[in-house]
């Protein structure tokens, strides 16, 4: 059967007995004796009186739930507002911070109830399935409700508000589903409860303090009874009255929330110190609360009421200072002195201390109902204790405040500050411990730990322990059952936890003693309990346990018992630092995280500098946490460097490479340290190693973490500093691969990293990494080469690499598909464009590279004696077809020119969607300027021409080129029409597709003419300088296509020279009327040819005079007479055949008269020349 607990608020009875616990029933199987309702045993006198007294605490349940949840007193949330405004650094984390407060009392066992807290969440429409309930750990709960209160909150300051209004609610369903049943009684046992709907509610004995405290201040039996003993009994019991009234008055004024918010800062000092609580309540009580409140109060009220509360909240404050001041000077009167009052509140502070039980502790503990009710009166107990102390801390330090007022001495004074407030303070870290160990739930183990994974497989344990194992996480199994489950039992607690019946009244109380005296002075404490809860993987409750140690430790005037030489506070800070990287690594993120770190880090460095710190953290090993896994040995400088390389491995187990960054310089300061010290004792031989090992083994550490943190000149500053060689250059490496990967560029190029010694190695590193990653990656290894050889002006190996590059580019990338051909050929063209301007660089007469050697080895650094001979290499019979046209030689500017030429003209056809035919791994530059012209890529074709030919051959191949423009404008190819500039053509469909394609293209500079007849006029005109034959060739093939087509207009002008004919008759260049009117003769166009020869004839005769003497001179003119004479021959063959006799006739007709006039007139200009020259 297993029932969960919960405390009721402790009341007086007649017979000094409590309500002790409410559980909720898993079974309808109740122990002996149990009576299920109130009149079962009516008949019994005992039971009866016993009965008429539990009928008054009928509603001691509901407000204990009521006081926990804030809900008790009209203006206790009023009281926790103010109190949490006047507090300086909750204004920044009043959500968090009151969320915690909420949260911690809203989880507690006996609190919290599953079916309440459902009911209470469906008001806020959040439904949750069985499983999904289920799955839900006390952090996932947490997590839940905090965002249903968040999406609540306006305002920060409306936390407050929104927490009542959730806390009313679940109140309402607490009540309602625990609902009273009838009476429980155990005659064997005498154990007295309640039965509720969902609960079983015990009574136990009230504890000194609480009959003292909840006693009336009149009833002396009480006092007598609570175990209070005093020197003088009733003048001392009058003193103490007096002091609890002035403690009741402060209470008042603070109202409910000053014990939560202290308790809060003790046990989550993240978001609220402990040390600005109380100097901050003590402001409250002299001077009120603090403006921000009554601003507040402005933007919630209004002003008007704002006032008025205002004023109410002055007069409230002058009241309680003029009672506070009456009432102490009545005390001082009273004891005649303060001292006397000093020593009764140290008689009473005594009484809070909890005292040391001798037990033999021999039998295993079990886990029931019995333990369930001692865990939580044990924190009912811790409560009381815990705020009574507080109390009389407020009071002591208002007593200092005011001491000039109520007439103080310093006597006095000293006695308050170094005796009684340290007392105080070592019991607030007592019973705050066992307060936090029985409320607090635990966690589930992180997944991430493989001993949780291993014990979760349950291999050689017991039934019991997985039982409570899987208990791990659930609000009902808090740290003090944890605990007690690893525990040992008197034979007298045995009896009590072993027994079938419910617990008596003073059974309960009298394990409560023995279970508070086991956990704070059993054995080693707090050591052994935070190394219990670690073993279990309670990281955060370890935290919070040593934060509260660590707290009151650091409020002791002296550090000497904390730090004594038996090692106990290193030991606790070792812990402390494995808790805190452990939670870093498994459950923070973001800046949390990083505090974590650097707070694990500061604790094991002040560890390993304690005082017997090697003997004593020995001993720390056990599951979960590793083992420091050596000897002791007689060298403090050893023992350290052995610790910081156990904090270094640890912290990169947990991947947290600040930490473990840190550890290991820390470790290559004490290697020095050894080497140093004429006291070493082990010869310098550190760990059976040589101290150039140990130190390269540790600076290759330092590297590995600073490289994880992207500090990139620290890790090659390790590098540089590493005294191995072989460990030197695997970092290098390491240092190359990981700046290539992450796209570090600038790091390894700008200059920045001193490369003194290192730049060949470095190199050869890059080199290596290049040759060995795919040619395509990003980022590419042979530009960090280029980058890196440029920035120290070594252009040779800087072109060397770049065309390396380019080199497996097209190699490696020739037969990718189109896309990635492109990019390729974009990348190549990028490759070689670099390779050309850093061979531009060097020297002309050692501007080259030797494709021969390995692209990534080192050239000399001095230029060679001589040019590297050309060297030409036939290729193998089966492809001397394909690569006939290829010679091997070394790689000069202009070798590189034109591989960016001819990687152009492909990167333009892969645009275009066309693929040049490959010979080998390089288009054919014939072939090339072939496609490029079918795409009509005409710019990148000629600029393929003239870099690939020169003379006669660039000549031909001008030809060639205008040969197939022109065929593109014959009739056979699309439909002519003419325009302005004479026949003009229509591309076809395919090739005004082709053509858009391009000039959408960025990378691609083409004609914007609107066809083929501008485009071969654009182009004839451009390249005719080069060979003034082309145009020959161009209307020679548009006559030989077709004979009867009509040469557009500006091509017969360039034959003709100019818009008219000129008087020297039809000479010229190679394009002259001449050519033309033998092409006009060959192809049997006669009529274009008589008139073009008429049209120079008559041009000849009709000179001006200051022309005709040049036309007499010897050879003047110039006119094709072979070809006239063969025009006259086809003109008669022509009529002899019976074609065009009549248009034959009249040609000849036109010739004859021509002929004869020009023939006489050259006639007389030949007399005219030689009677000159006689």
């Amino acid at each position: 059967m297993l029932l969960k607990l919960m405390s009721p608020t402790t009341l007086i009875t007649e017979n000094r007995q409590q309500l002790l616990a409410t559980v909720d029933i898993q079974s309808k199987s109740l122990p002996q004796g149990t009576i299920m309702d109130g009149s079962n045993d009516a008949t019994s006198k005992e039971t009866t009186k016993r009965h008429n007294m539990i009928e008054k605490l009928i509603h001691t349940m509901e407000d204990l739930v009521a006081d926990q949840l804030f809900q008790s007193a009209e203006h206790s949330l009023d009281g926790l507002s103010w109190t949490s405004l006047s507090l300086s650094s909750v204004k920044d984390q009043i959500v968090p911070f009151v969320s915690s407060i909420f949260l911690r009392r809203l989880l507690q066992p006996g609190i919290y109830q599953n079916a309440t807290l459902r009911a209470t969440v469906h008001d806020y429409n959040k439904l949750w399935s069985d499983s999904e309930f289920q799955s839900l750990t006390v952090d996932g709960l947490k997590k839940e409700i905090f965002s249903l209160i968040e999406g609540e909150v306006a305002v920060p300051m409306s936390i407050i508000y929104c927490w009542k209004k959730f806390c009313r609610q679940y109140f309402h369903y607490w009540c309602k589903n625990n609902a009273l049943y009838g009476l429980l009684f155990d005659p064997s046992t005498g154990a007295i409860g309640l039965i509720r709907k969902n609960t079983i509610s015990l009574f136990r004995c009230l504890e000194g303090i609480e009959l003292l405290i909840y006693g009336s201040f009149d009833e002396f039996g009480d006092f007598a009874n609570s175990g209070l003993n005093l020197p003088n009994d009733f003048l001392d019991r009058e003193i103490l009255f007096e002091v609890l009234r002035c403690i009741s008055n402060i209470h008042q004024q603070l109202g409910k929330a000053g014990s939560a918010i202290f308790y809060e800062s003790l046990v989550n000092a993240q978001l609220l110190s402990s040390e600005e609580v109380v100097p901050g309540f003590l402001k409250i009580l002299e001077t009120g609360y603090s403006s921000s409140a009554a601003k507040l109060h402005v933007s919630q009220f209004g002003a008007d009421n704002a006032w008025k509360k205002e004023l109410e909240d002055h007069r409230n404050q002058r009241k309680f200072s003029i009672d506070m001041l009456l009432s102490l000077h009545a005390l001082l009167d009273k004891a005649a002195s303060w001292d006397r009052v000093l020593n009764v509140i140290e008689h009473f502070l005594r009484f809070l201390i909890l005292y040391k039980r001798s037990q033999s502790l021999d039998a295993e503990a079990v886990f029931n109902i019995n333990s369930s009710a001692l865990v939580l009166s044990t924190s009912q107990v811790a409560r009381v204790m815990f705020e009574s102390a507080f109390d009389i801390l407020l009071l002591l330090g208002y007593l200092v405040n005011v001491r000039g007022q109520i007439h103080m001495m310093c006597n006095d004074i000293s006695k308050i500050q170094l005796e009684l407030i340290p007392m105080i303070q070592e019991i607030l870290t007592e019973w705050v411990i066992l307060h936090f160990l029985g409320t607090t739930p635990t966690e589930s183990p992180p997944l991430e730990d493989f001993s949780t994974r291993l014990s979760s497989l349950h291999i050689d344990s017991s039934t019991i322990r997985r039982s409570w194992n899987e208990k791990l996480g659930t609000c009902d199994f808090t740290l003090a059952c944890l605990l007690f489950l690893c525990s040992q039992n008197s034979p007298e607690d045995l009896v009590f936890f072993s027994s079938r019946s419910f617990p008596g009244p003073k059974e309960i109380i009298s394990t409560v003693h023995n279970f508070s005296s086991w956990v704070i002075w059993g054995g080693n404490r707090p050591i052994e309990l935070g190394m219990i809860l670690l073993r279990h993987g309670q990281y955060e409750a370890v935290e919070n346990l040593f934060g509260v140690i660590d707290a009151h430790s650091r409020k002791e005037r002296t550090s000497e018992s904390a730090q004594d030489s038996d090692g106990e506070w290193c030991k606790y800070l070792h812990l402390l630092g494995f808790c805190l990287l452990a939670r870093a690594q498994c459950e923070l993120h973001g800046v949390v995280k990083e505090r974590k770190i650097r707070e694990a880090v500061r604790c094991f460095f002040r560890a390993s500098s304690g005082l017997g710190a090697s003997q004593a953290l020995q001993s720390l090993s056990f599951e979960g946490l590793p083992h420091l896994g050596y000897t002791s040995c007689g060298s403090e400088a050893e023992w350290k460097l052995r610790y910081y390389q156990w904090a270094m491995q640890i912290f990169e187990q947990y991947n947290l490479s600040e930490g473990a960054c840190q550890f290991a310089l820390s470790a290559l300061e004490q290697v020095d340290e050894i080497l140093g010290s004429k006291y070493n004792k082990c010869g310098g031989d550190l760990l059976n190693e040589s101290a150039t090992t140990v130190r390269g083994r540790l600076w290759a550490n330092v590297f590995k973490f600073t490289l994880d943190l992207n500090h990139y000149y620290d890790a090659y500053c390790a590098i540089i500093s590493n005294p191995d060689e072989d460990s030197k250059h695997i970092c290098l490496r390491r240092f190359v691969i990981v700046l290539c990967e992450r796209g570090a560029y600038e790091t390894l190029c700008d200059g920045q990293l001193p490369f003194v010694g290192l730049t060949e190695k470095m190199e050869q590193e890059l080199a290596w990494k290049a040759e060995r990653s795919d040619v395509v990656a990003k980022p590419n290894p042979y530009k960090l080469l280029y980058a890196f050889e440029m920035h120290r002006h070594n252009w040779r190996r800087a072109a060397s690499y770049m065309y390396r590059y380019s080199v497996r580019l097209r190699s490696e990338v020739a037969f990718k598909e189109h896309q990635h051909r492109s990019m390729a050929l974009q990348e190549r063209l990028n490759g070689l464009s670099a390779a050309i301007n850093a061979l531009n660089l060097v020297h002309p007469d050692y501007a080259w590279i030797d494709p021969q050697l390995d692209g990534y080895s080192c050239l000399d650094d001095v230029y060679p004696n001589k040019k590297a001979r050309k060297v030409g290499e036939e290729s193998s019979l089966s492809d001397s077809s394909v690569q006939s046209w290829r010679l091997q030689y070394c790689v000069d500017c202009e070798k590189l020119e034109q591989e960016y030429v001819q990687t152009s003209a492909e990167h333009s056809l892969s645009l275009a969607n066309v693929k040049p035919i490959d010979k080998g791994n390089q288009a054919n530059p014939s072939g090339l300027v072939d496609l490029l012209v079918q795409t009509n890529l005409y710019d990148m074709a000629f600029t393929v021409l003239l870099k690939f030919w020169k003379g006669s051959e660039l000549k031909r191949e001008l030809e060639r080129v205008f040969v197939a423009i022109a065929l593109k404008c014959c009739p056979n190819s699309g439909v002519s029409s003419m325009g302005t500039h004479g026949l003009l053509l229509t591309a076809s469909e395919e090739e005004s597709y082709i053509n858009s394609a391009m000039e959408t293209s960025p990378s691609v500079h083409q004609s914007k003419g609107n066809s083929q007849w501008e485009t071969l006029e654009q182009y004839l005109g451009k390249y005719m300088k080069l060979h003034p034959r082309l145009p020959v060739t161009v209307a020679e093939t548009l006559l030989h296509t077709d004979p009867q087509m009509e040469l557009p207009l500006w091509l017969v002008l360039m034959f003709k020279g100019g818009r008219r004919a000129t008087s020297w008759g039809m000479t010229g260049l190679e394009a002259n009327p001449g050519s033309l009117f033998s092409l006009y003769v060959d192809y049997g166009r006669f009529t274009e040819a008589t008139n073009l020869l008429l049209e120079y004839i008559e041009s000849f005769s009709s000179l001006r005079p200051a022309d005709i003497m040049n036309r007499k001179k010897m050879s003047a003119i110039w006119f094709p007479y072979t070809t006239i004479e063969r025009l006259w021959c086809q003109l008669e063959e022509t009529k002899s055949s019976g074609h065009m006799i009549d248009q034959c006739d009249q040609l000849k007709r036109i010739l004859r008269g021509a002929l004869h006039s020009h023939l006489k007139l050259v006639e007389v200009d030949s007399h005219d020349a030689v009677s000159s020259a006689a």
